[in-house]
């Protein structure tokens, strides 16, 4: 174990809340901490958006101590605390669940609690597995992740081998983990991860989902995806994307060229993106590169694309993507292509208007067209305040009130409808 209080980290940097969660289990006599990635990036220089919580107190002594506090999970639980819109982890220290205890009816995906060595040694990478103490201002290295910090590694604690036949998700993280940070893979780690590649097809698509929506919040995302085909991991985890890349090089770098906008187009977008506008976009860079390269004015076939074999098993079988997902996103391909005719759209009565702009595809459609560079800065605009004006207008008649439903009197003595009441 190596304590020391070199380097500083950026104590302003560290929410407020976090201090005053550890302060206040400390004050129990608790051993408690800040661990794993914000860590990591406050040693980087880099804000970290998430502070988790290990300590040796369990559970239930947190929620005893901490108010506003949750116990989640019934495997293996942990504390979510809520102060304003941020939320903590908190964590009691694990360790590996030894053989002898696996025949107590101990779930083996499970851990017991332990140490705070134990707990750091547990974890994926060395420069994960920092503990930081923001009270005594010591930085606690049980895993000697600070000399791969200062020479960029990204090292799996222990033998990569066995950590990656555990779980196959390492394997992605670990590309994502250097994509993110700009470090490279340890070399025992990046052979290890190239001979484990197979072994993604057998974790669950719900965790391989859930890591690929990482890929894709990445600065440049085409990298992570570049560097697995490379390494022969991308064959087991999307499988249509390599054949396709394979056999369409030029194709190939019109997707990656794609790839790299979908940052962009995050960064322009007026509310954080949702998963399925993420998993759209990586849809819709798929679709442009390698099917429909130019749309020529026409809109793709919306049912053809949903019984589209190939198409379904990208989003439906690889990238996870759900039923409505799928249907929005293939829909708003068509969409698309009627932004291009902003003259004819404007010659239309306000009811065909609200048509077009009341599709629930109409945001993730304007979304591609500024990928695709589809509409000018002006016709960027217009399309967006149509947008705005309209999705909050009622439908009116020609009075410009909302219309009322004509009722029609029926001549005396005429016998109801089936399931009419006579009044």
């Amino acid at each position: 174990m190596n304590v020391t209080q070199k380097p500083e980290l950026h104590q302003d940097w560290i929410d407020p809340h976090a201090i005053g969660i550890v302060r206040a289990l400390q004050k129990r006599g608790f051993m408690t901490y800040l661990v794993g990635g914000c860590v990591r990036d406050l040693l980087l220089g880099i804000h970290p958006k998430d502070f988790d919580i290990a300590t040796n107190a369990r559970p239930e002594e947190v929620k005893s101590t901490i108010h506003r506090s949750y116990i989640i999970g019934r495997r293996f639980q942990l504390v979510l605390v809520r102060r304003d819109e941020m939320q903590f982890e908190v964590a009691t220290f694990r360790r590996e669940v030894r053989d002898d205890e696996k025949d107590e009816e101990l779930p083996t995906a499970d851990n017991a609690f332990g140490t705070a060595e134990e707990d750091a040694c547990r974890r994926d990478f060395t420069i994960n597995g920092l503990f930081y103490d923001p009270i005594a201002g010591q930085l606690i290295d049980y895993a000697e992740g600070l000399p791969d910090l200062e020479q960029r590694w990204v090292r799996m604690i222990g033998d990569p081998f066995k950590r990656l036949a555990e779980d196959p998700i390492r394997i992605m993280r670990a590309l994502r983990l250097k994509h993110m940070i700009g470090f490279a893979l340890e070399p025992t780690l990046r052979q290890a991860m190239c001979e484990a590649g197979g072994t993604l097809a057998t974790a669950a698509l719900p965790r391989r989902r859930e890591e690929i929506l990482k890929w894709l919040k990445l600065k440049n995302p085409d990298l992570a995806f570049r560097e697995a085909h490379d390494m022969g991991i991308l064959q087991h985890l999307l499988p249509t994307l390599c054949k396709r890349l394979e056999s369409e090089p030029e194709a190939g770098e019109l997707f990656y060229n794609r790839l790299r906008q979908i940052a962009n187009v995050a960064s322009h977008a007026s509310r954080p993106l949702d998963p399925g506008e993420w998993f759209g976009l990586l849809m819709h860079a798929f679709v442009r590169s390698f099917v429909f390269v130019d749309l020529g004015g026409h809109s793709p076939p919306v049912r053809e694309m949903m019984e589209d074999d190939e198409l379904q098993t990208w989003m439906r079988d690889e990238l996870g993507m759900f039923k409505l997902e799928q249907t929005i996103a293939v829909k708003a391909l068509h969409v698309e292509s009627l932004l291009a005719k902003r003259q004819e759209f404007q010659t239309r009565g306000e009811r065909r208007q609200r048509a077009v702009i009341s599709s629930e595809a109409f945001p993730l459609a304007l979304q591609f067209a500024e990928s695709d560079y589809l509409l000018s800065a002006g016709d960027l605009m217009f399309w967006r305040q149509t947008y705005d004006r309209l999705k909050g207008e009622a439908p009116t008649g020609g009075s410009g009130r909302p219309r009322r439903r004509r009722r029609t009197r029926k001549p005396p003595g005429a016998k109801p409808q089936s399931g009419e009441v006579r009044s």
